[in-house]
């Protein structure tokens, strides 16, 4: 394909992007729509875009590539999303209205003290420029590869353009835009899994069996993995796993819950909560199966292309112009829906968790400071994939810094688990070192239960983190303490 009709397909996508920030920024650019969308948003339109901003373009590239070595085990970690969802609808979104915050790391210091609520802010904003820097890095690398080395343009000036661009829809409305622009790129990024199926689907001439038919007949589909319970696959670790990463990097992410604290009600958070749910558990089926055709044609058609690198291979090479076509738009769609919302919530979170900026400054300059923010955070992430490309070069330790980057949250689980399930006070100073030792210590039992008992962890290592970080708080318990249940005027901030 020319790359000028690639290009064409790239700036043609951006000005849809920023047509819809020229529209959603008519109401101004005030701390209120940048941070919460004056809490206007349909519920619809959240749920729906929250699809393409949990999947991502690591999911995207990733997920289809898996079915060969490891089947449909990945559906096990899906089911137990189910789970995660439904303690964020019940649990943790009537906490975030009750208490009308910005940030849900505001939580924190309210519960436990300042030094608690700067740890939470700071191991998320580390995780999400790592995680947002992370999944930016791959698909860089793939338009580069495709598109710009052709162009004579360097992969550090790819970077900065791309950067530039979500900051140019972003910095005007924020969360105002991501909200709609998320359901944009949803809407592509479905449509190229869609249109890919269909014409694997076709090629294959399994019309007369049906795809659901044929998808349960294969062994590639084998769904549940009980026989072994040192394995990744074993159901239950995978089932837990996935409802505890629910929660920690759904609703214990800043990125995901601004988004749902910009509906109008509690009520209308919940139904976004649910039929959020109800289509990403649906979306990730399709997803898998999509996986399985393109094994078998791949094996079917001496198509020497594995993991990472199956569905971009067959897209590009084998399925015909519209098929990569709409896969190139998917690939940008996963990418930046995952990119512009980190860019907003990282600028959020260090706006208003860091710098204090409502309660230090009036409306004008807390204006000023979250643009300067902004961009500040813009450079961050060029810095960091840069750094990726240039310095770090070896793949397999950027894909470790990724995995490192979800140890995070393990210390985030448990400081809201001690605090929504005790009414316990902790000394606050010693809060941040125990919050790093958790998942440093949870990097080494896992390497010891590996090679001593042959014990993976897998996704399990968050719950491993998430009860260190718990045990680690009980030893800071503060008995001489007042409770601070009873110094919140009223307010409850831990669970009946």
């Amino acid at each position: 394909m020319q790359a000028g009709y690639i290009l064409l397909i790239i700036a043609a996508y951006f000005g849809l992007l920023i047509l819809i920030s020229y529209l959603t920024g008519k109401d101004g650019d005030s701390n209120d729509t940048f941070f919460k969308a004056k809490r206007q948003s349909p519920w619809y339109v959240v749920a729906f875009g929250m699809i393409g901003a949990s999947l991502s373009g690591v999911t995207f590239i990733s997920v289809p590539g898996w079915v060969e070595a490891s089947r449909f085990s990945y559906m096990q970690v899906v089911l137990g999303y189910i789970l995660g969802y439904l303690v964020i609808g019940t649990v943790l979104l009537p906490l975030y209205y009750r208490l009308n915050l910005t940030s849900i790391y505001t939580y924190l210091g309210e519960r436990f003290g300042n030094s608690s609520y700067k740890t939470g802010a700071s191991f998320f904003l580390v995780s999400r420029v790592v995680g947002a820097s992370f999944r930016l890095f791959l698909i860089a690398n793939v338009l580069q590869v495709i598109l710009f080395d052709e162009m004579g343009i360097p992969f550090w000036a790819t970077v900065t353009m791309t950067i530039l661009l979500i900051w140019l829809y972003t910095f005007r409305s924020g969360i105002k835009t991501i909200v709609w622009t998320d359901t944009l790129q949803t809407l592509f990024m479905l449509l190229a899994v869609g249109v890919a199926l269909f014409s694997v689907y076709h090629d294959l001439g399994i019309q007369e069996k049906g795809l659901i038919s044929y998808v349960s007949e294969s062994e590639l589909s084998r769904m549940f993995f009980f026989d072994d319970y040192k394995s990744a696959d074993y159901f239950w670790k995978q089932f837990f796993s996935g409802a505890f990463i629910a929660i920690v990097m759904t609703g214990l992410d800043q990125d995901m819950m601004q988004k749902n604290l910009t509906c109008r009600s509690l009520g209308d958070a919940q139904k976004n909560m649910f039929w959020f749910t109800v289509v990403l558990t649906v979306v990730n089926f399709f997803f898998m199966a999509l996986g399985l055709l393109l094994t078998v044609y791949a094996g079917e058609n001496g198509v020497d292309a594995h993991k990472d690198e199956l569905f971009p291979v067959l897209a590009k090479d084998h399925l015909g112009p519209w098929v990569f076509t709409f896969f190139l738009v998917g690939l940008i769609a996963a990418a930046y829906s995952s990119a512009d919302s980190a860019l907003t919530s990282l600028t959020t979170s260090f706006s208003v968790d860091i710098l204090d900026i409502e309660k230090r400054y009036d409306r004008q300059k807390q204006v000023r400071i979250r643009k300067k923010v902004h961009i500040l955070t813009s450079a961050v992430l060029v810095l960091v994939i840069v750094v990726f490309k240039y310095i770090i070069r070896d793949e397999s330790v950027i894909a470790k810094l990724f995995v490192f980057a979800g140890y995070t949250y393990g210390p985030l689980l448990g400081l809201y688990a001690f605090g929504l399930f005790t009414r316990w006070n902790v000394r606050d100073r010693w809060v941040p070192p125990v919050a790093v030792a958790a998942p440093v210590l949870s990097y080494f039992i896992s390497r010891a239960a590996l090679e001593w008992f042959g014990f993976d962890f897998g996704f399990f290592i968050l719950i491993l983190n998430g009860a260190i970080m718990f045990s680690g708080l009980l030893l800071l318990l503060d008995t001489g303490k007042t409770s601070r249940r009873q110094n919140t005027n009223g307010k409850l901030y831990p669970l009946k």
